[in-house]
């Protein structure tokens, strides 16, 4: 039950992140994105968004992904830029990452993430992200010392 109220105030706290995410999800569905929730990621996915590069993006508790599924194989951040050789990540682990911290910083995240980087592998937030999709824990960007 207090996991629950937790989860609902986090949502609450994040949700005009989130609507910038619905926003461009109902944007992408007259292009074909279809939308799936999924509980266990907190979010509700836009599969087969049609623009960008390729991959996802989170906004809040809204995913907007260019693929058929979020349970696909990817490389980390670091090993993208050749600085570690990671074993593979599931995208939906490195997403929810990404829905947890929006759900602690909540209108926070957007100009915390920018500050830091942006999509890079030089920004905590990501590196944070691959940390937890390569081990189940350490989404939060600032880890304890």
């Amino acid at each position: 039950m207090r996991r629950a109220f937790v989860l609902l105030l986090g949502a609450l706290w994040t949700l005009p992140n989130s609507l910038i995410g619905l926003a461009g999800g109902l944007v992408g569905m007259a292009a074909g994105a279809r939308p799936q929730w999924r509980a266990g990621d907190h979010a509700l996915v836009f599969q087969h968004w049609p623009w960008g590069p390729g991959g996802a993006i989170t906004f809040g508790n809204v995913i907007l992904h260019t693929g058929a599924s979020l349970d696909t194989a990817c490389s980390t951040y670091s090993h993208r830029a050749g600085l570690c050789v990671d074993p593979s990540i599931r995208l939906a682990d490195h997403e929810r990452a990404h829905v947890f911290q929006y759900m602690v910083l909540g209108p926070l995240f957007l100009p915390l993430y920018l500050l830091c980087g942006g999509v890079s592998v030089r920004n905590r937030f990501e590196r944070a992200a691959d940390r937890y999709a390569l081990t189940g824990r350490g989404w939060w960007p600032w880890p304890r010392p």
